[in-house]
Formats: C-alpha cells, sequence, structure tokens
C-alpha cells in the first residue's frame, strides 16, 4: 500500500500547512483477552494556515465507520484509502476532526501489540510506536515535527492495570481517564495494558520528587530485582539533571519489561518499555547487567534528548540514538557511585565494533543521513546512527572540551524545549559556548561516509631510539554501491607508549601524547629522540572513530602478551584492532584463533571475554579456509572445555566458558558430558545448570542430532513460559532432518500466525553453520519467495526473514551471483535492496577472508 510510506516532501507540506494543537483519544480494550479488533475513537484539535488546502492524516485499521470534520460527516468509503484520510478543502484557522474506526491487536510487535502469558494465560498489551505506527491505534498526523498534547482515555478488564505517558489515574467503572500529555511527538506516546505487575518509589531532589515504577509479568515477579533497576535510574537522574542542568521534564517515569518486544527499548515519554529478557530468570554475568544499565541509561537520556527535544524529520534520527548512546556510557564511566566505571572498554569492544562494521557495508551512509521517506529510516537504526555517531560526538566532546560541550547542551535544551529541531541548532549551541567553528567538522564527520585507517610510521636507530615517528591517515575506497568518496579527516588522538613492568609482570602505560592528526601524514616529533616501547598505541583512550593497526614489533608483543595490559581498555583496543584484521583479511583465521588461545585466559573483562567467544566462533565458521574449518573447531572446543574447567567455581567467567563449549561440543564424549550435566550425573564444582543453561545445552543437542522432539517436549514440560516456548521452538528448528528443516521453513514462510518473537526463534534454529548441506537447498527458494514475502509482512516480520534466512552460511562464488540475479531481476525497493545488499556483502568478505587463510603458513 504506498499510504504506509511518507515522503520528506510530503511532511514538510503538511508541516506548512498545520498546526497540531491536541488529540483526545478513546480506546475500548475491554475485549483484549479475548483478541481481534477494538474501537478507536480519536479527536484532533489543529490549525490550518491556508484556507481551501487539502491534506490528510494517517490510520491503519481494518474498519473506519465515522469521519467527521468540523461538523461534517465524510464518506469513509471515498475519503479512507491506502492508510490515509483525505481532509479536502479545509478551512482556515481551528479544525476538529473525529475518527471512528476499529483498530487491531498485533501479535508483530507494531502497533498495540498483544501476548497471552502461557503461565496464567492472560493477555498483556503494549504499544510500540516508533517510527510511524501510532497511526495503528489512533488516528494521527505521523511525522516528528507535528507535536501535540495526547489525552487518553482507555476502557480495559477488571482487574487490569493501564499506564501511559501521563501518571496513572484512579479509574471508574475500568475506565482509565489520563490527564493530557505536555507537547510531545506521536511516536513517544504508550499505553501498557493488562494484570501486570509493578513496584514503586520515587526519585527525590532539592525538593522535588519523580514518582517511580517497575513493571513486568506476575509470571516474572519472582525474578525482578527492582533494587538495582532503581538504583541505575537514580544514578542517572542525578547524572544528567546536572550535565544537562534542566529537571527531568515529566510528572513521572515507569520502566515496563514487556514480551516480545522486537528491539531492546523504546523512549516513550515517562513510560518507557524494555525488553523482558531483562529480567533475568537465571544466573548471569556481569556483563549482562551492564547491558541492561545502560540501556535503562540510553532511554532516560533520551527523555530528553529526542522527547522533550526532538528532530524535524528523520534524517536527524542519529541526533537522538547517538546522544544518548554517548550519554549513557559517559554517564556509567563518571557517575558517582558507578558499577561500571570501564563503560567505555565495553563500548569500545562492543559498539564501535558494530560501527567498524556497518561502515564498511555497501549501504554505509553519512552519520547525517539522506532520508527520503519512511522506508529508508526503517533500515537506518544501525551501527552508524548510533555507535558510529556516539563515537563522533565523544570525539567532538573532546575537541570543543566536556565543559563547553554541556554548556551548549544546556542552552539547546532551554531554547528548543516541547519544539522540533535540526542538526544547526545543536552545533550553533556548541560553537557559541567554544568558540570554535563546527562547520568543517560537521562536513567532515556528519556528511560523508566511510572509515579512515591510521598507522604509525616508525623508525629507529641501533639502540631502539625512535629517530621520526608519524601517523599515516588512509582513506580506504568505499565498498561498491555506496555513495560518496573516500574522504581524510582531523583526528584527535591519543598515542600511548606500554612497556613491562618487572614487579607485576604487567604491560602498564608509561606516557601518552595527545594531538590533532590531520592529512595524510601526520609527525610526531615529540617522540624523536626518546626510546621504543614495547607497544605503541594509536587511539589510546580510543578518542577517535578510526580502524587503527599496530606496526611489526608492537603487533608482536601484543600476539604475545595482550592480556598483560594492566587496563581494560588498551586490551579492549587491541582486540578490537585484531578482530579487524580478522575481517579485512588481513590476519589469518587460524592465526586469530592463536592469537585468542594465547590472551583469553588473561583477560578479565567478562564482556571482552564473551565478545571473544562470538568472534571465534564467527571467524571459524565463516572466515576459515573450509579445508581446515573442523579442525580449527576441534581446537577451540578443547579450549573452551579446558577453560571451563579451570575457571572459578561459581564466577561469570565459568558461566560463559560453559556457553561457549556449548555452542560447538561436537565429539561423542563432549556430547555425553553436556547430557551428563542435564541429567545430574556430573557436575562441574560451582556450575548452576539452571534454566537458561539447560536450553542452551538442549539446543545444542538438538542441532546434532542427540535430542528429538521427545526430548525438546520433556524439557518444555519443566518450563512451560514463553521464553521455554522460543527455546523450545528453536531447539526443533535446528534438529539436522530434513523434515525439521522444511517444518521449520514452512512455519515461518507459508504461514503468517507465528508472533515475532517465536519467528525470530526458529529462524534462529534453523540457521546451522555446521547443516550447510541440509540448508543449500533453502537458497534458491529464499530468493524465489523473498519479494512476496517482503510485500506482505509487516516491516518487522519481513526484515526478520529477508535477514535472518539469507544464506549466509553458503559462502560461495556461486551464492553472490544467485544474488546478483536475484537484485537484477526482482527489482526490490530501497529497504529491501539494502537489506540483502548487506548480506551479500557479508558473503564477499568470508570468501576474502577464506582465501587469506588458505594462504596462510
Amino acid at each position: 500500500m504506498p499510504g504506509t510510506n511518507l515522503t520528506r516532501e510530503e511532511a514538510r507540506q503538511r508541516a506548512e500547512l498545520l498546526s497540531v494543537d491536541s488529540y483526545e483519544i478513546e480506546l475500548d480494550l475491554s475485549g483484549a483477552q479475548e483478541g481481534g479488533t477494538y474501537r478507536s475513537v480519536t479527536t484532533v484539535r489543529f490549525d490550518v494556515a491556508r484556507g481551501g488546502a487539502e491534506s490528510f492524516i494517517d490510520l491503519v485499521a481494518p474498519t473506519v465507520h465515522e469521519v467527521v470534520l468540523n461538523g461534517d460527516q465524510l464518506d469513509p468509503a471515498e475519503v479512507f484509502k491506502d492508510s490515509r484520510i483525505a481532509l479536502p478543502e479545509l478551512p482556515e484557522g481551528r479544525n476538529v476532526l473525529r475518527v471512528v474506526a476499529d483498530c487491531a491487536y498485533t501479535n508483530t510487535g507494531e502497533g498495540l501489540h498483544r501476548f497471552v502469558d502461557p503461565v496464567d494465560e492472560q493477555a498483556y498489551l503494549y504499544t510500540q510506536f516508533e517510527v510511524p505506527d501510532a497511526r495503528r491505534v489512533f488516528a494521527s498526523f505521523e511525522q516528528p515535527d507535528l507535536k501535540a498534547t495526547f489525552q487518553f482515555t482507555v476502557k480495559a478488564p477488571e482487574g487490569w492495570t493501564v499506564i501511559s505517558n501521563s501518571p496513572t489515574p484512579e479509574p471508574k467503572d475500568n475506565v482509565w481517564s489520563f490527564e493530557p500529555t505536555p507537547r510531545i511527538s506521536t511516536y513517544i506516546t504508550a499505553l501498557i495494558v493488562g494484570p501486570y505487575h509493578s513496584v514503586h518509589s520515587v526519585y527525590e531532589k532539592d525538593g522535588r520528587t519523580v514518582p517511580l515504577g517497575i513493571y513486568c509479568r506476575p509470571s516474572l515477579a519472582e525474578f525482578l530485582d527492582a533494587d538495582a533497576i532503581f538504583d541505575v535510574t537514580r544514578q542517572g537522574f542525578d547524572w544528567f539533571q546536572e550535565k544537562f542542568d534542566y529537571d527531568y521534564p515529566f510528572a513521572k517515569y515507569d520502566q515496563l519489561f514487556v514480551p516480545e518486544f522486537n528491539a531492546g527499548a523504546m523512549e516513550n515519554a515517562g513510560a518507557v518499555t524494555l525488553r523482558d529478557q531483562y529480567v533475568f530468570r537465571s544466573k548471569v554475568t556481569d556483563a549482562a547487567y551492564e547491558m541492561r544499565a545502560t540501556t535503562i541509561l540510553h532511554e532516560l537520556a533520551h527523555m530528553w534528548f529526542g522527547d522533550l527535544v526532538t528532530m524535524e524529520w528523520w534524517n536527524d534520527l542519529w541526533l537522538n540514538e547517538s546522544f544518548a548512546t554517548y550519554a549513557e556510557v559517559a554517564c556509567q564511566s563518571a557517575a558517582p557511585g558507578s558499577k561500571w566505571p570501564h563503560a567505555w572498554t565495553t563500548f569500545a569492544n562492543s559498539m564501535k565494533t558494530w560501527a567498524y562494521r556497518q561502515d564498511q557495508l555497501p549501504s554505509t551512509h553519512p552519520i547525517m543521513a539522506e532520508i527520503r521517506d519512511l522506508d529508508d529510516v526503517l533500515v537506518n537504526f544501525d551501527g552508524i546512527t548510533y555507535a558510529k555517531g556516539a563515537s563522533v560526538l565523544k570525539q567532538l566532546v573532546a575537541y570543543v572540551g566536556e565543559d563547553a560541550f554541556f554548556k551548549g547542551v544546556q542552552a539547546y535544551f532551554k531554547r528548543h524545549a516541547y519544539g522540533n529541531t535540526r542538526l544547526s541548532d545543536l552545533l550553533g549551541a556548541l560553537e557559541e559556548t567554544s568558540g570554535r567553528d563546527l562547520k568543517t567538522w560537521s562536513k567532515q564527520w556528519l556528511e560523508t561516509a566511510g572509515i579512515n585507517i591510521l598507522r604509525p610510521e616508525i623508525t629507529t636507530d641501533a639502540d631502539g631510539v625512535f629517530t621520526s615517528f608519524a601517523v599515516r591517515q588512509e582513506a580506504p575506497a568505499l565498498p561498491a554501491g555506496a555513495q560518496g568518496e573516500p574522504t581524510l579527516r582531523p583526528h584527535r588522538i591519543a598515542i600511548g607508549l606500554y612497556d613491562h613492568d618487572e614487579a607485576s609482570g604487567k604491560l602498564v602505560r608509561t606516557d601518552r601524547i595527545e594531538l590533532d592528526v590531520d592529512g595524510e601524514l601526520t609527525a610526531v616529533p615529540q617522540l624523536s629522540g626518546r626510546r621504543r616501547p614495547a607497544v605503541v598505541l594509536l587511539n589510546d583512550d580510543d578518542l577517535s572513530y578510526a580502524k587503527v593497526r599496530l606496526d611489526e614489533e608492537s603487533l608482536r608483543t601484543v600476539t604475545e602478551h595482550l592480556g598483560d595490559f594492566a587496563e581494560s581498555l588498551p586490551r579492549a583496543l587491541c582486540w578490537a584492532s585484531a578482530w579487524d584484521m580478522t575481517r579485512d583479511a588481513e590476519l589469518a583465521t587460524r592465526d586469530y584463533l592463536s592469537l585468542v588461545l594465547s590472551g583469553i585466559g588473561k583477560e578479565s573483562d567478562i564482556g571482552v571475554v564473551q565478545s571473544l567467544h562470538r568472534q571465534v566462533k564467527l571467524a571459524i565458521d565463516l572466515y576459515a579456509d573450509p579445508a581446515t574449518r573442523e579442525s580449527l573447531l576441534t581446537r577451540w572446543t578443547d579450549a573452551t572445555l579446558a577453560h571451563l574447567r579451570a575457571a572459578e567455581a561459581g564466577g561469570d567467567h565459568q558461566l560463559a566458558w560453559a556457553r561457549a563449549f556449548a555452542a560447538t561440543a561436537r565429539t561423542p564424549e563432549q556430547l555425553d558430558l553436556l547430557e551428563a550435566l542435564l541429567d545430574g550425573t556430573q557436575t562441574v564444582e560451582g556450575l548452576a545448570v539452571d534454566t537458561e543453561l539447560r536450553w542452551a545445552f538442549v539446543e545444542r543437542l538438538a542441532a546434532v542430532g542427540r535430542y528429538d522432539e521427545a526430548e525438546i517436549a520433556a524439557e518444555y514440560e519443566r518450563d512451560r513460559t514463553a521464553a521455554g516456548e522460543r527455546h523450545a521452538a528453536t531447539a526443533r528448528a535446528s534438529r539436522p532432518t530434513a523434515e525439521a528443516k522444511a517444518e521449520a521453513w514452512a512455519s515461518v514462510i507459508e504461514s503468517d500466525k507465528l508472533p515475532n518473537a517465536v519467528q525470530e526463534a526458529v529462524i534462529g534454529g534453523f540457521v546451522q553453520s555446521d547443516q550447510r548441506e541440509l540448508l543449500a537447498p533453502y537458497a534458491d527458494t529464499y530468493f524465489e519467495v523473498l519479494k512476496s514475502v517482503w510485500d506482505s509482512r509487516s516491516h518487522e516480520m519481513a526484515q526478520q526473514i529477508a535477514t535472518g534466512l539469507y544464506p549466509a552460511v553458503q559462502v560461495s562464488a556461486e551464492t553472490l551471483a544467485k544474488t546478483d540475479t536475484w537484485l537484477a531481476a526482482a527489482e526490490p525497493g530501497a529497504a529491501l535492496r539494502r537489506l540483502v545488499s548487506e548480506s551479500r556483502s557479508g558473503i564477499e568478505r568470508a570468501l576474502k577472508a577464506q582465501a587469506a587463510d588458505a594462504a596462510a603458513v
């Protein structure tokens, strides 16, 4: 339906014509337990600048019963088409529109999602509106710059709770009437409805009290560690209010852990929704708690940046997401009492790696992306929008100074509160407070695509003294199909000098030089005449966004002693550089494995350890010479078992190694051990084989053919929960039989009945890297059905299929040819073309890496 899209030009024209005052929305959700549809009544008041003009309001609904414009009845059959209601001959000044429709519950995580908990068989609802899905629940002018107030009135079943952006009122006859919100955008309005469990507290500061709430399903209540969540939330309130010099802008702050959520969380004003996997049912490592904390802080930062002040159009989406990402890490690393002061290590290890990967795809784009329409933005929640943008903001902070940066942000909030802005508004505020001209910086960093490489160029004399030192900057060609030109950029970096400390046996930093790097070659005369250390590390402290390479001597030391760095951040930077070299076919997979095995035992940061686990498996699966892949897997799996047995009993590392072992266990003896750990005939001291770890073992045993339907069903009987249902679906789809694959494929492709979370679980089980031959026939089928699936499913469901079922494990020139043939013949739209082209790029990269590994000695 063409009406489900909205172009930037259409949005601009509508914003010039209309200004929206208020929405009154009445929803009858009394039949939510049964599902189906519900009655939605919207009254919107708006002003028109030019009399006689035409416009439209957005609505995705099965049925429209009434459209009343300024008291005149319009025929729904004539004005409601393609998810738009035409508004003809609008008079100048105030207009009032009333729309009565039947809207549909969804199971896709878009609009008003309905989920039935298998534990209590109760329905639980929540909304997800970003980018354009408020129109699935009420008629709305669905663009971020048409802000208004929103007043919800909701009828719900007896005993249920209704939460929205405004404080929760006392219901009368099961009707909840909320006070109007401040002026906000449609996409951050929210409703969460159902028999949710809740815990309440307050945040108090300087005489002001903000009510705090945490919600989850009753079946998860025993696992809800509310005190820890409140602690992180209060930490964020303290830090953000001080740094932003602006009080929290809404009346209360609820955090709702909801089921089958497509993203990590959503910044609905005063009513943040988070995926309920963050309510941990089993033991997890500290990295999981850190990730949850970053998510909590990210969404809280959005209350100011995104909700209080909102981008005018989606081309500045990065301003929302990059700022919140930068702020979450800055808060964790600097807030008094933070449990994760090394948050920038995690950022370098995970977010920057994501950004580097994204920036080398054919879909790479400037941070400030050109967003022509809603289809563009739907696929633009990516590593550039979040991670590269945050990396560049970190560099901007170093460039203008932290005090000047936050003074500019403070002025920005005060100047534009409850309004909409463009990038120029923020840069103008920062220029005022820093005295720097940021136009050139913006052009080079925000308006260009691609990534730079920094390499040291070193000469020393016979005594190991630097005779010259320079930093060479490269701007590699952009990937084929990417728009733009390679760009050399200004970088603010630090150079760290590291030597062995005899007393501790560690690699410690002996000096640090901070400087600006610009152009192709930047001399560093400060180092001339100094003795060369064991390791020279460019971009120490991770100030800039660039790929970094080590000189030969430093690489030799790092290969032998990477785990010996005393601090976690330089270790993370070296690990990231090694991984990037492996992906770029500069380091053979077998050598990367050797490097990891030599240093991972000394790595204390559990988040880094778990990333290395994922990267090693990916490297062996996709980047290793197929002739040696099995031997590398054997070597890796043997190492995981040895580390599992040697790890501290009951510690995070033991749990992480247990999961890594389960992911690739292959010999009869190793698989026997998994079964024995499940039935309790064997134990590893300190290792609690709890619900989630049991499923990890069961899924692997199913994937290798040890477990079939009977064993999977028996495990599900132990865990008849929503999570258990997803795990069972993964296990069934992972079985190595033609029948199991056909059943899984049919459930996703031939039917559209699976909820979003279960579909994702089935896809995750279907694709097994050690089942290449079994999966090979589905490559052709994928391309045969892809276009029709994309055209017939909602965006979230179609994207899962397009990316998840692409034949990524079939690394061959044949897969490239099939992809190219499909791209040429199918004429996909821009969003689908982008997703398939990104997947194709993975095959191309894997082929180069495999060739490099095969050529290694």
